[in-house]
Formats: structure tokens, C-alpha cells, sequence
């Protein structure tokens, strides 16, 4: 499914101006907070009409000012995820999840009960009420009503933004299995690199009020320039990857990418499986030389394609190693010393233990990318 976003709003002193189009399974609204994010999503629902513009979702006119087209939020087949669960707290779990059949004719209905429930894990949890749920539990739950209603589009608004550490990361591979499993198209708030990274197939880069970039996650995700000041230092490059072989002599696992082998810690995934690398810039280091006598693992051959001012007395270097970028960022002194320019032959260097569970996840579908 294509969604094709052109609208221009104003909302007191804020304005915004969007235009994108995605064929992504999950959209991924990135930016600072106040960029206009929760907007943007909110005129997709129908939450907000905007002053000019159209939105179309699968050939379908939801919004077209010109044309005098406005279909209500309730028509629109739209599900949502807020960032507060927003359950009915008299009800049990049951009773929260059938409630999202209710909009949908039963002709129109393909979500099954027992199917998202054993997608979401929460079959133990059908008798409770909200008030005894954690707060991934009461995320999952709130998922559950929107893919009971049967949706066309399923909008999430910073699900994870009120979890701890550790309920987002009880819930994240719940939403890894709707993005993969269901075949739904989502469109997915956050302000949060590494969810960024993880979940999306594509990227809509907002600053204030308008596109900044747009396009797939693995290239959005090399602009480092595009990341808010606070997460800037969790960017660089995304890979995607293959599992090789697993090293049980040592605790490794051996991907295959674009780029090259590449070692991280032992993974669960089987060999042959898909996974997604994030690897970060501030993880990477750079040598003119092949290193020999190094304690790091990964050397990756390559060629400067691009250097960049960074912040303060740093800079940018990205590595093209066989057609896959790899991003580091280093002091302005060593580019200096290594004297490292555009088309340089060199090798970045990657330790084996800067991957961790913020960087390695299950890969997307092959059919996954916009």
C-alpha cells in the first residue's frame, strides 16, 4: 500500500508542510519533539482537518481540500495506537479487545480474536482488568483493539514514549512479529534512533513542521546531520545481514553483509536468518593500514565516499566497503594526521563488543522495503 501525503495546517503559531510518499510496511516519523509529528499523524487519522491538501492510502482519497473530500475518522478503516494505552479500565482484556470490532462491518472483518491474541502473547491475560497490567502489557492490549477492528493503516504514536527500559523492550518484538507477520501498513512515531533503526523500512525526516528527508531507513539513517542533537551520537550506519555461521568455541556469531563478515556476540537467530545491524559511529575507528596485533575483530575494507564536519572538533568520515556505507566518526586532528580525503583506501574497524541488544534485532522481510 502507497500513502501519499501532501497537506500544508496551520495550528496557532505552528505550521506545517508535508509532502512525502511511502510504500513502506512500517513508516517511521522521526524527529525532535515539536516537530510536528503527532500532527502529521493526527491529520492522517482525521483527528485534524487540514486547511490545504490531500492525503490518498491505497489509491483510496482520504483528505483532497481542492476537491472537497473529507472522510471521517470513523470511515477511514484507520487503527491507533497512542502513547497511553487509553483501555477501558471497567472492562477485562476481553472485553478492551472486542471493542475494536464494533466499528468494522462483519463482512469487512479479517482480524481473527485468537490470532492476534497468540500474536501478542496476552492469552493469559483475557480475565484481567487494566489497573493489573503492566504498562507493555496494556500497550499490547491496546494493539490488539486496533488490529481487531481490521484495519487498512494502523497509526502508532510514540507507543513506547511512557516504558521503561524494560517494558520497551518486552514490547518491541511484539511489534517486529505486526510489522512482519500481519502485513498491515503502519505508520510509526517516535523521536527515538534506535527504535528508528530497528522497526522501520522507511523514514520521514520532520524539523520543524516540515520534510527534512524522506526515503529508506538504511540511507536516512547515514544523515547523520539529520538526527536531533540528543540522539546524534546513537547514529550511524544500518546493515542489513544474514547469519552465517555460529562460533561456539568463542560465544560469536558471523554475518554475512554487503560490507563483509562482520563478528558480533552469540545470537539465538539460525543460520540463514535475517538481521539488522545498527552500527554505530562513534563505535568505528579508521586505519590507512590493514591493523595486524588488534584486539578488534571486524576490518572492513573500503573507500572514503564522504567527509563531514561534525560537532565540535570532530568529523564525519563515511566508508564505502563494497556498496554498504560505513559511518565513523573521529577527532579533526586524526583526519589530519591520517590525512584521510575523499577516495582514500581504507579499513574501519569495529569491535566485536560494541554490539549489543540496541543494535542487533531480527531483520526485516526481504518484501519489507518501500
Amino acid at each position: 500500500m502507497t500513502l501519499a501525503v501532501d497537506i500544508h495546517h496551520r495550528l496557532g503559531d505552528f505550521a506545517i508542510e508535508a509532502q512525502f510518499e511511502s510504500a513502506g510496511r512500517l513508516t517511521a516519523l522521526f524527529g525532535p519533539s515539536g516537530s510536528g509529528k503527532s500532527t502529521l499523524i493526527n491529520l492522517i487519522a482525521g483527528l485534524i482537518r487540514p486547511d490545504n491538501g490531500r492525503i490518498v492510502a491505497d489509491e483510496r482519497v482520504l483528505i483532497d481540500t481542492a476537491a472537497r473530500i473529507f472522510v471521517p475518522m470513523h470511515k477511514r478503516r484507520i487503527g491507533m495506537v497512542f502513547q497511553d494505552a487509553r483501555l477501558f479500565p471497567h472492562m477485562s482484556v476481553t472485553g478492551n479487545l472486542r471493542y475494536g470490532r464494533w466499528f468494522t462491518p462483519s463482512s469487512e472483518r479479517y482480524a481473527k480474536m485468537d490470532a492476534v491474541v497468540d500474536l501478542l502473547g496476552i492469552g493469559h491475560l483475557l480475565d484481567r482488568r487494566p489497573a493489573k497490567l503492566s504498562g507493555g502489557e496494556r500497550q499490547r492490549v491496546a494493539i490488539g483493539r486496533a488490529l481487531l477492528a481490521s484495519p487498512k493503516l494502523l497509526l502508532m504514536d510514540e507507543p513506547l514514549a511512557s516504558l521503561d527500559e524494560a517494558r520497551k523492550a518486552e514490547i518491541l518484538p511484539y511489534i517486529e512479529r505486526l510489522r512482519d507477520e500481519t502485513k498491515i501498513p503502519i505508520v510509526y512515531v517516535s523521536h527515538s534512533v534506535a527504535e528508528v533503526a530497528r522497526l522501520a523500512s522507511d523514514v520521514v525526516v520532520l524539523a520543524q513542521g516540515k520534510v527534512a528527508a524522506s526515503g529508506p531507513t538504511v540511507a536516512i539513517m547515514q544523515r547523520l546531520d539529520l538526527l536531533p542533537a540528543e540522539e546524534r551520537s546513537e547514529g550511524g550506519a544500518v546493515l542489513d545481514t544474514t547469519v552465517l555461521r555460529h562460533d561456539e568455541a568463542f560465544g560469536m556469531t558471523v554475518l554475512a553483509s554487503r560490507a563483509g563478515e562482520i563478528r558480533v556476540p552469540r545470537l539465538a537467530h539460525p543460520v540463514g536468518a535475517s538481521v539488522r545491524l545498527r552500527v554505530r559511529a562513534r563505535d568505528v575507528m579508521i586505519a590507512t593500514e590493514q591493523p595486524s596485533g588488534l584486539s578488534a575483530l571486524n576490518i572492513l575494507a573500503g573507500t572514503i565516499s564522504a567527509v563531514r564536519p561534525g560537532i565540535g572538533p570532530t568529523v564525519e568520515i563515511a566508508v564505502d566497503c563494497n556498496g554498504a556505507t560505513v559511518l565513523a566518526r573521529i577527532t579533526e586532528q586524526s583526519k589530519h594526521t591520517l590525512r584521510l580525503a575523499l577516495g582514500r583506501k581504507v579499513f574501519a574497524v569495529v569491535k566485536t563488543v560494541s554490539f549489543d541488544s540496541e543494535t542487533t534485532w531480527a531483520g526485516l522481510p526481504v518484501d519489507a522495503d518501500g
